[in-house]
């Protein structure tokens, strides 16, 4: 299979189309919508129909006396049915108007619920993929290690066949080569584990092969411009908060209305047919049918449930304060994270500086070191060990400009502006 080259934004748009959190989120969206619907029905007319069927084997009788005369007369026929229909509107029902506004406030919890999922993966899908960026690099820098060092290899070789180099010379720069080769191997292996981390957070199959444009992890020079503070509403965490308040409330709500009376039009309609042979719902001779219906007013007034509903509302109560409680705890650690996020960038720009300059002068003392090696006026020990520092160099800056990376992201999400991401090209 040919492979599929991914950028950032190719991997974000992908995960929001494809992650199964933001599309399980979505779902919710549309649950949340019957939810509505659900409640709503409650304030609907409610109708509902009847059809009965009674076979009396043995007729019951009643007993009277009539001008000093006892005798019993027959309550009904061996066969009874009945067909009707009933009508219940609500015309006042505070808990049921209330719950419809809980519903609204539920849809919205959703709503926001999904976006902050999508936030959430879009951050989750980045960091990843940064961090196969830069074990990429990392493998670029092993390679380029292996070449030097078998140009090494190849040179003391030639002495060696010559009587220039002792054999231990040799066999040092053969296990050097083998513990590169190893560390390669590692790499190899490490990307593979995070590109398929990466797939998985996208929601791609893992099978699926994937490449990474090599030019996407770049030098910073520079800051992004910092505020003083951030605008919270901006935030989706907020938003959820505010919505949550507002559930909270209209939960307490909720238990305030059971003290309230409830007022409803009811109204039915109903058929009888009676005879003594099967005849269901019909008027001959040796059946007798009638209608009846009503109309009224049903009205409920609670009086007294054993505290039960201020007990609702006191719990009702103790959850609004904690919500409250949590509500200043997560305002204050966004601030916290914007305030890290600042600092991480910057400490993690002075240290990409500070390890570009370690890893240019790396280079020049590698290439100094190789030079006086060929010309007989630096040991091998020398050359191995200026090796090895430009290859923890070279590591350093890249695994500071994947710091870098992750803080950026940070600071873009506490700004509230984590979605942005996606439209980068």
């Amino acid at each position: 299979m040919a492979q599929q080259q991914v950028t950032l934004k190719d991997a974000l748009t992908y995960a929001l189309q494809n992650n199964t959190k933001v599309r399980n989120a979505k779902l919710d969206i549309e649950g949340g919508r019957y939810k509505v619907e659900e409640v709503r029905a409650q304030a609907l007319p409610q109708i509902t129909g009847n059809v009965g069927l009674t076979y009396n084997p043995i007729i019951g009788q009643l007993v009277a006396n009539f001008g000093g005369q006892t005798q019993a007369i027959k309550l009904g026929q061996n066969w009874n049915s009945t067909a009707g229909v009933q009508l219940s509107q609500q015309l006042f029902n505070q808990q049921v108007f209330t719950g419809l506004q809980a519903a609204r406030s539920s849809e919205e919890y959703y709503n926001l619920t999904s976006k902050l999922t999508e936030e959430q993966i879009i951050e989750l899908v980045a960091n990843n993929y940064y961090q196969v960026l830069v074990n990429r690099q990392q493998l670029n820098v092993i390679d380029t290690n292996i070449k030097n060092v078998k140009i090494i290899e190849k040179v003391i070789g030639n002495q060696f066949k010559n009587g220039l180099a002792r054999k231990i010379d040799v066999d040092r720069i053969a296990v050097n080569l083998t513990n590169l080769n190893t560390q390669r191997e590692q790499v190899i292996n490490a990307i593979t584990q995070l590109e398929n981390q990466l797939k998985f957070s996208m929601g791609m199959p893992v099978s699926t092969p994937i490449s990474l444009p090599a030019t996407e992890l770049t030098e910073v020079t520079t800051l992004p411009v910092f505020t003083d503070s951030i605008d919270l509403a901006n935030r989706t965490e907020v938003k959820l908060l505010d919505n949550q308040d507002k559930l909270l409330s209209l939960q307490r709500k909720a238990y305030v209305a059971e003290y309230y009376p409830s007022l409803a039009l009811t109204g039915n309609y109903t058929y009888s047919s009676q005879s003594d042979g099967f005849d269901f719902l019909k008027s001959n001779a040796a059946a007798i049918g009638y209608g009846a219906s009503a109309i009224g007013l049903t009205l409920k007034v609670p009086i007294f449930n054993g505290f039960l509903t201020r007990s609702k509302i006191r719990q009702a109560d103790v959850d609004i304060k904690k919500a409250r409680e949590s509500r200043r705890e997560s305002v204050n650690s966004l601030n916290l994270a914007y305030e890290n996020a600042k600092i991480q960038l910057r400490n993690n720009l002075n240290t990409i500086k500070s390890q570009r300059k370690n890893a240019d002068l790396a280079q020049e003392i590698y290439k100094s070191t190789q030079n006086n090696y060929n010309n007989g006026l630096a040991s091998l020990t020398d050359l191995l060990e200026t090796e090895n520092s430009l290859t923890e160099a070279q590591n350093s800056y890249t695994q500071a400009l994947l710091n870098y990376k992750i803080a950026e992201i940070q600071l873009i999400k506490s700004n509230g502006n984590i979605k942005s991401l996606v439209q980068e090209k």
